[in-house]
């Protein structure tokens, strides 16, 4: 009985460390600067807290993908098919410099942060979207999620465990973006975008650009 009682402990440790190993690691990518948190910090600076909290939710729902397509063993397929791989790869590549050179393009509003400001922004399926192509595209996250599902979540690991890690992961993704969101729509904060915003946008234009021709250059 002792045995069996000890047994079902270490079990329930195991299982513990995987989901924590599994979500500090998704909580890293998802700090390391990269497309989501640059498109992330653009959204919420360019227009709203709102959007870019529903950016963040787009970037959780491209993860939910990953993770699906993973699991499913379809992103070892996609990683070993030079043809897949490489048509994700472009066309993130191609997303992020297109969004990249509107940044650069966009022309300063000259408003100060009030309701004229507001009526300007984007809808929140419009954010989301964002959000949702920023990650989904991105072959990086596919590569992230395909070492993650080989080497951390085994095939032995159960459907519940697997179930809890991935939307602990989400909602970990959500909740950073969150963040990200809050802290950048600070009055001190956007009152300084405001200022410097010619320059703030050709900045986040350019790092998307160098993203995307990054990606594009990426070997499997």
């Amino acid at each position: 009985m002792l045995v069996n009682i000890t047994t079902e402990q270490g079990q329930v440790m195991d299982i513990l460390t995987l989901i924590g190993t599994a979500v500090f690691l998704n909580l890293l990518a998802a700090i390391s600067p990269g497309p989501d948190f640059v498109m992330a910090v653009r959204n919420s600076l360019n227009y709203s807290r709102r959007t870019g909290i529903f950016t963040g939710i787009g970037i959780g729902l491209g993860l939910a993908v990953h993770i699906i397509y993973c699991a499913a063993g379809i992103g070892y397929i996609i990683s070993k098919s030079i043809i897949i791989f490489s048509i994700i790869k472009y066309l993130g590549a191609g997303y992020l410099i297109y969004i990249g050179i509107c940044s650069i393009l966009a022309k300063k509003s000259k408003l100060e942060i009030n309701e004229e400001r507001k009526a300007e922004d984007i809808t929140r399926l419009q954010a989301v979207k964002i959000g949702f192509l920023t990650n989904v595209l991105n072959p990086k996250a596919t590569m992230f999620f395909l070492g993650l599902f080989t080497f951390v979540i085994g095939p032995e690991t159960p459907a519940y465990v697997v179930v809890i890690i991935s939307l602990m992961m989400i909602l970990t993704a959500i909740t950073w973006f969150t963040i990200v969101a809050i802290f950048f729509t600070q009055k001190r904060i956007q009152d300084s975008f405001i200022r410097f915003e010619g320059v703030i946008n050709k900045t986040f234009g350019a790092l998307l650009i160098f993203l995307g021709i990054k990606i594009a250059l990426l070997e499997k």
